[in-house]
């Protein structure tokens, strides 16, 4: 059932009045409960301290060896410790080479207190197939997914690739029915122009562009879900009470669009992820293409409304440019009022919220040089209230020594988010609390010759006993990270 806007329940399936589904009252109703006593309840009071000072959380950070092979790699406060795994080039099961690029991430519930990972690779360029070739979605794409069982002190059990043949697979999300959803941030393909990268796209032998689920516990078929849109994608956050997935989009140069995803059936009652739903985009309601790329007045909240996307997945004649051709899907919704934002980037659904991130959002620091690409600021965390249907600003970055370009986001079960940066200068892992109060928890040791390594796809484990993040560097690698969790916000 669902409630209508008569505050009736129905119970006659399908959509209700406001895009919802039908679904079980009991669930839709600990949702709504979950969501007004949600980890930001004090959104205003964060949106206040948007220039808070950072706050002790576990305490300073020092040098730690690597369990693996003794090497300093993080920084992470008295009593942690971690062990890297799954480095690019070592060997899968089957004997494949692990590709690098590792970024979003998720953690399942596996035999005996392990945990099963489900590990994007973010490959560019028609570089050819890891894995088998015959199972891949294009031969001549580099990106995907592994799937690996870990203890929870970071110790490999098995590995394998459980998707291949796709490109630039940034960040996803966890599914309810122990499925990833992995998302592509392109549009290449053989009827679009070359990227910057200037690779030649006409060698790949299908469009890219789509997400894709990746089951626990098997390969996945490698059919894209095309009614979910043909944009950059980044990540993916389910909502369980209504079935809707909500993506982000992270079109570099551009603005960029906060979607949700309704598949024709509940995917929970279908076992998977089904095509041929609608693609709506968010609009403030009453403002058409509200700006919230800029800076934002503390605690900023708006009613928003949903406008659907005619043609989610498009094909090109006359080989347009890959720019012209990464906004034909946000075009159509900013056309009929959609918000304009900055890089979004990480998702995650906690208690009846989603919380996303806007990477380069919000007003430019005083005194620093605005970032590459579409965006001014150094970072904003936004939450959509999903039983509210109001989208609050829950903390703007003031300098980057505070927030630097956040990316991958996770929420700890004390409702505390992890965010990982992507900025210029030292990345680190800093947490959000529920009061607005940002803090350092883990800094990433610079690696000479390879400034761009970042953090991404930070995870907490089966209980929370292990937080499992990736290193996007030149040699990525996956980190088991444990310790009193308990002396702190997470």
């Amino acid at each position: 059932m669902c409630l209508a806007e008569s505050g009736v329940w129905r119970a006659d399936g399908g959509y209700c009045p406001d895009g919802r589904y039908s679904v079980d009252r009991r669930r839709f109703i600990s949702a709504v409960v979950a969501g007004i006593a949600g980890p930001f309840a004090g959104v205003a009071c964060a949106g206040a301290k948007g220039a808070a000072e950072p706050v002790r959380g576990y305490g300073p950070l020092r040098p730690v060896p690597d369990l693996r092979d003794g090497k300093v790699r993080l920084h992470l406060p008295d009593g942690f410790a971690y062990r890297s795994f799954s480095v690019a080039g070592d060997a899968y099961d089957d004997g494949s080479t692990v590709p690098g690029r590792h970024d979003g991430m998720a953690a399942f519930s596996g035999p005996k207190g392990s945990a099963v990972l489900i590990r994007n690779h973010e490959v560019a360029g028609p570089v050819g197939a890891f894995g088998d070739r015959t199972r891949a979605y294009d031969p001549m794409a580099g990106g995907g997914t592994s799937t690996i069982q870990v203890t929870r002190y970071g110790e490999v059990i098995s590995s394998a690739p459980s998707l291949n043949g796709t490109m630039m697979n940034c960040s996803g999300g966890p599914m309810a029915w122990r499925a990833w959803v992995s998302c592509e941030e392109t549009v290449n393909g053989p009827d679009v122009g070359d990227d910057h990268t200037g690779a030649d796209n006409s060698t790949l032998t299908r469009k890219h562009g789509y997400i894709f689920e990746v089951p626990v516990g098997r390969a996945a078929t490698a059919r894209p879900i095309r009614a979910a849109g043909r944009f950059p994608h980044e990540s993916a956050a389910f909502d369980p009470s209504t079935g809707a997935v909500y993506l982000t989009e992270d079109n570099f140069s551009f603005p960029s669009g906060f979607y949700r995803y309704l598949p024709p059936r509940h995917p929970v009652l279908a076992g998977r992820l089904l095509d041929g739903g609608r693609l709506q985009m968010l609009a403030v309601d009453g403002v058409a293409r509200k700006n919230l790329s800029v800076g934002q007045e503390p605690g900023s909240t708006y009613p928003v409304t949903w406008v659907d996307i005619d043609d989610p997945d498009p094909g090109f004649t006359g080989l347009p440019s890959y720019d012209d051709a990464a906004q034909a899907v946000g075009r159509q919704g900013r056309v009929k009022g959609g918000a304009i934002f900055a890089r979004l980037e990480g998702a995650v659904h906690h208690n009846g919220t989603v919380y996303f991130v806007s990477t380069q959002g919000g007003a430019a620091a005083p005194g620093e040089p605005a970032p590459d690409g579409f965006g001014d600021g150094r970072g904003q965390v936004w939450a959509y209230e999903l039983w509210s249907r109001r989208l609050k600003l829950v903390y703007e970055s003031p300098r980057s020594s505070v927030l630097d370009l956040p990316d991958n986001v996770t929420a700890s079960r004390r409702g505390t988010l992890v965010l990982c940066e992507d900025g210029d200068g030292d990345n680190f892992l800093r947490g959000l609390t529920r009061t607005g109060e940002i803090f350092d928890f883990a800094r990433l040791q610079p690696i000479a010759g390879d400034e761009g390594a970042e953090f991404a796809g930070t995870t907490f484990g089966p209980a929370g006993h292990t937080l499992y993040v990736n290193l996007q560097a030149e040699q990525g690698m996956s980190i088991a990270i444990w310790g009193p969790w308990e002396r702190g916000p997470f």
